[in-house]
């Protein structure tokens, strides 16, 4: 039997490895994370409004009524048996700053569990982002004072950034700000203020009292084990946040720390049958508390710097207040615009079709204005300097407001493009509270536009029957 002839096998042809989705970074926020930061800028938009009347306040008083705001920034109250008896200016930045930083920790716990920062991946974009927008600015301020032979104890005032401030500029100039850039700055903003709680804890900390700190611990522990029992009731909360607070001022690290670790026991999750987590519920209370009354008393108190003209002179004459602006201006902008772009390079995230990498940099110039923590840092970092922390303090405002007019040039020059995307986010032609964007895949959003539509559609047909009766009059105009 004669062989067959050999016949070319036929080779599967290879089948092409599907190609990995890029990350949108600045992609639309989920519909609870809008509804939350909705809710969360409303109020610190407000707080930040009361804040810069505040901080103006405060430079009035201090540069037309001198000894008067000295007089009652330094006038003492507190049980001196508790070693509480503070100044009113003390109490602002350690009694009331713990508010601030209390909402801090529930906001940081819920980005952590529930919001942006709870995927490593869609996190790494504005961790990194923040860290560069610390590090530089304090390398900035370092080399300029290296260079200029100033005090390099002041590293850590540029640092950080006032999302209260950043939105109150936003609310003045008036730009609809699409709802992902304000998302990365808040993300932004809560990163800034958990390193900034550390860098306070860590590095101006210097003798620590331990039986007041196992007190406070102690303190804490019986606050997280309430919590894990499902107690409620303020009046429990609040003495033992109190005790908690004066224990941690006797022990020497600053008393907002307690704040911060207050804020992080609560639970940020959702149960089954609530609407709100705990600790949504409680920010919710206490934010407004917080924004309206809490920061900008401590701004009352701690803004108040005689502008002479030797005072603005100074500002660039000596390193250390020349690097606290130029690390707002320069260091904060480069370095989280620089983090953002490496950062989104790497990870091979896409930009949002819709913005531009120049919508970045407008939000990281923003990030410029450091106030509320820059202030408190200035006053640990120069402790017993007076004349420094009020030239420092000026350096702040100065470099604040530089970097609020430069953000309000390059945002100005995009406005109407946010507020076209602006308008399209928030769109609800079905007027059922939820914006259409977010009811592309839902059946019945789209068979009651049809209704709509066709109750429209029946509307200008009976229009255009009345048009065309009232043309067929024989007195009607040719």
């Amino acid at each position: 039997m004669p062989s067959l002839p050999n016949r070319p096998t036929r080779r599967s042809s290879p089948v092409a490895a599907p190609t990995p989705s890029r990350r949108t970074f600045l992609g639309r926020l989920s519909l609870p994370e809008r509804n939350y930061l909705t809710d969360a800028l409303r109020t610190e938009t407000v707080g930040g409004v009361i804040l810069l009347i505040a901080a103006i306040a405060a430079l009035v008083w201090a540069n037309a009524f001198g000894s008067s705001y000295s007089a009652v920034s330094d006038f003492h109250l507190g049980p001196e048996s508790l070693g509480l008896n503070l100044s009113v200016a003390h109490w602002a930045a350690d009694g009331l700053l713990a508010i601030f930083f209390f909402v801090a920790g529930v906001e940081l716990k819920r980005e952590l569990v529930a919001g942006e920062l709870r995927d490593p991946k869609a996190a790494a974009l504005p961790v990194v982002a923040a860290l560069c927008g610390m590090a530089v600015p304090a390398l900035v301020y370092v080399v300029v004072n290296v260079v200029g032979g100033g005090s390099t104890g002041g590293w850590a005032v540029p640092t950080a950034t006032d999302i209260a401030f950043a939105l109150a500029v936003l609310a003045v100039i008036g730009t609809s700000l699409p709802n992902a850039l304000r998302a990365f700055l808040l993300t932004l903003a809560v990163v800034d203020d958990l390193f900034a709680i550390l860098i306070i804890a860590v590095f101006f900390t210097e003798q620590i009292n331990f039986m007041a700190l196992g007190g406070a611990f102690a303190g804490l522990a019986v606050f997280y084990l309430l919590l894990r029992m499902n107690v409620r009731g303020w009046y429990v909360y609040v003495p033992l946040a109190l005790v908690i607070w004066g224990l941690m001022y006797n022990s020497g690290i600053h008393a907002t720390i307690a704040g911060v670790a207050m804020g992080l026991m609560l639970r940020c999750t959702r149960r089954e049958g609530e609407a709100h987590s705990p600790g949504e519920r409680i920010e919710h209370l206490v934010r407004p508390l917080s924004a309206g009354l809490a920061v900008p008393l401590f701004a009352l108190f701690s803004a108040g710097v005689a502008l002479s003209g030797g005072a603005l002179a100074h500002i660039f004459t000596r390193p250390e207040t020349l690097g606290v602006v130029l690390g707002l201006v320069v260091g904060k902008t480069v370095g989280i615009f620089g983090g953002t772009w490496l950062a989104a390079r790497f990870s091979k995230a896409e930009l949002n079709k819709d913005l531009a990498w120049a919508d970045v940099f407008a939000v990281a110039t923003l990030a410029g204005i450091g106030f509320t923590v820059s202030l408190l840092i200035d006053e640990l970092a120069f402790a017993g300097d007076q004349n420094t922390i009020n030239e420092v303090k000026a350096a702040v405002l100065f470099g604040s407001l530089t970097a609020a007019v430069l953000a309000t040039v390059l945002l100005k020059l995009r406005v109407r493009k946010y507020r076209t995307l602006h308008e399209a986010e928030e769109l609800d032609e079905d007027a059922d509270g939820v914006p259409d964007v977010y009811e592309q895949d839902d059946p019945e959003y789209h068979l009651r536009m049809a209704a709509i539509h066709e109750k429209k559609a029946a509307e200008h047909r009976r229009l255009a029957e009345l048009a065309g009766a009232a043309s067929s009059k024989p007195d009607s105009p040719a």
